[in-house]
């Protein structure tokens, strides 16, 4: 008896291996995809600017950090005694003007530097509705808990997309031409702006990848929300907010990417190593005991051996630290 549709994914043409760089803005599914390759010792500059759901912003944000264009001066506000901007989410604040002009600086400059050598660009596209500052007329990325009469709500449509995406995409390839790029709908449901509506917003998003992934030669398409949606569909696949794929759910999507999107040696060196996260995540009844000793031993000659292809610092000393000295 089969329960379960699954679906063939292409493997990737140029799959990808630790030596590598990777970036992910987007939504809060590329945070989990940049922490599930991050915890695997790949490097990976994981959304930088903070969690971004609109195709727009994400793409302002690019262009921003790569032209060197200044922060729009009339999206800078001061709410509850933190300094914002409408182009970031919340998590880029700080307690003065002349602070955040520091963070946003110190992090275009991180980004850019990330996107001029990276091999891959993960994008990850949340929603198509957007909200516009009445006053400036901007799309924001974030409300930032603002009156909602200062914005007026609205869906993209498909040609804003794409043609937004194509003049990105001309920035990108000047400063790296060898840049490959993948674009994926979280699997995240937007429920709060109703359910017949989140369908068609994720649509829209997903007719608007399909176009440009078929323009492009590096862009390529990675079926997040299509697994979550016809291999997954089911509501023990959700966490109890029933909006966001539980961890089983995110651990198994992951598994579709390292499959059709690693190197067989990168797949091979990610169980590795996420064995000796999980070594190290054991907890003796008897920390003194021999065995246990034993068993630091044992771990800490596994992550020796691999020190010189990846850093284990902060892990071996964590070992260190528990081995008795007499």
């Amino acid at each position: 008896m089969q329960l379960q549709t699954t679906f063939e994914i292409p493997l990737f043409s140029e799959p990808l291996d630790h030596s590598q760089e990777i970036v992910t803005l987007g939504s809060c599914f590329s945070n989990v995809m940049g922490q599930k390759l991050s915890e695997r010792k790949f490097n990976v500059l994981n959304n930088p600017f903070g969690t971004l759901f609109n195709p727009i912003s994400l793409l302002q944000l690019i262009d921003t950090t790569l032209t060197n264009a200044p922060f729009p001066e009339e999206l800078f506000l001061k709410h509850d005694g933190r300094h914002l901007h409408f182009s970031c989410h919340s998590s880029m604040a700080a307690s003065s003007k002349e602070s955040l002009l520091q963070l946003l600086s110190t992090t275009t400059k991180k980004t850019k530097e990330a996107l001029s050598s990276a091999s891959l660009l993960i994008i990850t596209l949340g929603t198509a509705y957007i909200h516009e500052h009445n006053p400036s007329g901007k799309i924001v990325a974030n409300c930032h808990k603002q009156p909602a009469k200062e914005f007026s709500k609205r869906m993209l449509s498909i040609d804003e997309i794409t043609q937004a995406f194509a003049t990105t995409y001309q920035h990108l390839n000047k400063v790296n031409a060898n840049l490959n790029i993948l674009l994926t709908v979280s699997p995240v449901r937007h429920t709060k702006d109703g359910i017949p509506e989140n369908q068609l917003s994720k649509s829209t998003l997903r007719v608007a990848c399909g176009q440009i992934a078929e323009s492009y030669d590096n862009i390529n398409y990675f079926p997040s929300y299509e697994i979550m949606m016809d291999e997954l569909r089911d509501y023990r696949f959700y966490k109890d907010d029933l909006i966001h794929p539980s961890a089983q759910a995110e651990d198994y999507i992951w598994e579709r990417f390292a499959k059709s999107h690693l190197s067989e040696n990168a797949q091979k060196q990610a169980k590795h190593i996420m064995a000796i996260k999980t070594a190290l995540a054991h907890k003796p009844f008897n920390a003194e005991s021999e065995s246990h000793q034993k068993f630091l031993k044992n771990l800490l000659s596994k992550m020796e051996q691999m020190s010189g292809k990846f850093d284990f610092t902060k892990e071996i000393k964590l070992v260190t630290d528990q081995l008795l000295t007499h």
